[in-house]
């Protein structure tokens, strides 16, 4: 089992910057796929970046590639998100798992938070 914990979330301007946090306890954390997604109302839920194995590759949506920055620090995972825009205005998940195949399928992810409000003004 893992435990996941999201915080972070905010109301910010077009063009702030917001950094969320993922509080992982449990199962072999370090090992696992970490990946956040996001879920805009009225829309499904799609990813945003995710980070793999022990030499934390990162991958990311082409929305947020140069803007957002995934990273992990023992039993923590963050996502930096700079140059803020509206559309980026989601409730934002941090999910894990472990033998993903697919880390864009949020399907894969068998770990899940609660989830953290980001709200971008314009």
């Amino acid at each position: 089992q893992v435990q996941l914990v999201e915080s972070g979330g905010g109301l910010v301007q077009a063009g702030g910057s917001l950094r969320l946090s993922c509080a992982a306890s449990g199962r072999t954390f370090s090992r696992a796929v970490v990946g956040w997604f996001r879920q805009a109302p009225g829309k499904e839920r799609e990813f945003v970046a995710a980070i793999v194995g022990i030499a934390s590759r990162t991958y990311y949506a082409d929305s947020v590639k140069g803007r957002f920055t995934i990273s992990r620090d023992n039993a923590m995972v963050y996502l930096r998100m700079n140059s803020l825009k509206p559309e980026d205005t989601a409730v934002y998940y941090c999910a894990a798992g472990f033998y993903i195949g697919d880390y864009y399928d949020d399907s894969a992810y068998a770990y899940w938070g609660q989830g953290t409000q980001v709200t971008v003004s314009s």
